[in-house]
């Protein structure tokens, strides 16, 4: 059977044996875990800032935090510490045709 699993080779900076000390894998996934709790509390606080201002500030910070979330999967990847798993082809399909009937509903 062939494998799903898209990932890079791990870059061999991590210890053999994990101790309870707080690696480079282990700071990244700490960080990314944060920023993905924060933009998900920040998605809803920006929907319903009442004041022009609050919304610009929190939507900046959103999309700063976004970024830095990005970033952070990046360098996992690249380094082999986040991994994926592909799809089946049908399954892509059925999705898309799921979802392509719904545009019709739209009202533009």
């Amino acid at each position: 059977m062939q494998s799903r699993e898209i990932a890079n080779p791990q870059t061999g900076q991590l210890p053999k044996v994990k101790g309870p000390e707080m690696n480079d894998r282990d700071f990244l996934n700490d960080g990314l875990s944060t920023c993905k709790y924060l933009t998900d509390s920040l998605n809803v606080a920006v929907r319903e800032a009442s004041h022009q201002q609050l919304y610009d500030d929190m939507l900046q910070i959103l999309t700063e935090t976004h970024h830095s979330a990005r970033e952070m999967y990046q360098l996992m990847f690249r380094n082999g510490w986040y991994k994926l798993e592909a799809e089946e082809q049908q399954k892509v399909q059925q999705a898309q045709q799921q979802f392509s009937g719904y545009s019709s509903q739209y009202p533009y």
